[in-house]
């Protein structure tokens, strides 16, 4: 089967960097450490594994952080190469384990894609796992499994970047007969926002301020109304569709950065002043209660930290990585408090339990949440270059989410 892996290679990732900063493409030409080739099938790890044929692997903005070499080396430790890319998935249950309970041949399914210790077959679990946390595992690069935060980043698993896949019975969630497919995709996107809302969910009397409007800006838009916060959201959006976007997800206010200037708004709002030290950037006084930093760049981090209010908080939901030209002096002169928040739970909704896959899917079961017009670009995996080039030109190409698409129906 044809598979998108990244393979380690020095001389590669070099070469691709020092050209990257003037020719972008290079990330996903023939001199990168990204391959598009053969690849056997991923063998099943053991009995209570399943085989999955895919329909839709998601190119999550983490997946092209990867592609384009933007994260931390101090993640190659928790990685096993080659891997195959692709964790935001749904697909057809193609071959069961011996052990496989509940699941069978032909059922349609999503996965979560974190690989925590009972994937592993760690026992007994970390302190984390015992209590659902499954992306604080403390376990990554042990067990029976080599290292991999997720399925699209361990060698024996595969990922959603090819045909088939491997995954543990634990991670499995049936789709719903009147859940689509596209809405399938989009539900770690999903989970990835829920899991922080719910974490630091705000006063009704709050201002929050969503940093960026691509697929975790919105999701987060769409998680703080589905659970009915009354807060009032300022949405900042970089081009217009996604304005109009956030518009009709329900923000309180757009702000167009084309349009408005971001730092007077806010605090204009909150009857706030910007000052303008002798050096460098404005300085706001008076700003959001919250805010969500959905993009993870060195200026929305930076930007974060300015336009929270004295003893606010930043969400870091976007996976900033080694930023460079933040200033750190509103954390101590402001008193703030920095949150991030990686993947997916266990979240206690009215005094229960419930994995945030599981509450996601049920809400689109009963149809209180629909993600599916989100999905607006599909392509075959033998089109990977155009997939990246489409994606990384969002604005120019009005992308929300792409996909690579498997076995179209006829």
């Amino acid at each position: 089967m044809k598979s998108i892996q990244l393979d380690k290679s020095i001389p590669r990732y070099v070469e691709s960097k020092a050209i990257g900063k003037v020719f972008t493409p290079v990330y996903w030409s023939p001199l990168a450490m990204l391959i598009y080739r053969e690849t056997a099938e991923p063998a099943l790890p053991g009995p209570q594994w399943v085989r999955i044929n895919t329909r839709y692997g998601g190119i999550c903005g983490s997946d092209m952080n990867a592609v384009m070499l933007n994260d931390s080396p101090v993640l190659t430790a928790l990685v096993s190469f080659p891997f195959t890319l692709g964790h935001e998935n749904v697909g057809i249950i193609a071959e069961v384990g011996s052990a496989v309970n509940g699941y069978a041949p032909g059922d349609r399914v999503v996965v979560d894609p974190v690989l925590p210790c009972i994937t592993r077959n760690i026992s007994p679990v970390c302190e984390y796992c015992a209590q659902g946390d499954y992306a604080l595992c403390q376990n990554f690069a042990e067990g029976d499994l080599s290292p991999g935060l997720s399925i699209g980043h361990c060698r024996d698993t595969g990922g959603s970047w090819s045909q088939h896949f491997v995954a543990h019975q634990s991670q499995l969630f049936h789709l719903p007969d009147q859940v689509s497919d596209e809405n399938g995709v989009m539900t770690d996107a999903f989970c990835t926002t829920l899991h922080p809302v719910l974490a630091h969910f705000p006063n009704d009397w709050d201002q929050v301020l969503i940093l960026g409007s691509g697929v975790v800006g919105l999701c987060t838009l769409i998680a703080l109304r589905i659970l009915n916060s009354q807060a009032w959201v300022s949405v900042v959006a970089k081009y217009p569709y996604q304005a109009e976007l956030a518009d009709r997800y329900g923000a309180d206010e757009v702000i167009l950065l084309k349009e408005k200037d971001l730092y007077k708004t806010i605090t204009d709002r909150n009857g706030g002043k910007v000052y303008q030290p002798a050096l460098g950037k404005p300085f706001p006084v008076g700003g959001a209660d919250i805010v969500f930093d959905c993009v993870g760049s060195a200026k929305s981090l930076d930007d974060s930290l300015r336009l929270a209010r004295s003893a606010g908080k930043v969400i870091l939901i976007g996976l900033a990585s080694i930023p460079g030209g933040v200033d750190w002096t509103p954390i101590w002169l402001n008193e703030l408090s920095i949150h991030g928040s990686y993947w997916s739970s266990t979240e206690m909704i009215d005094g229960k339990p419930i994995r945030t896959y599981q509450l996601t899917l049920d809400w689109m079961a009963e149809g209180r949440l629909d993600l599916s017009e989100m999905v607006t670009h599909r392509f075959p995996l033998k089109d990977f270059r155009s997939a990246f080039k489409t994606t990384s030109e969002r604005g120019k190409n009005h992308v929300v989410k792409s996909v690579f698409e498997f076995n179209p129906p006829s």
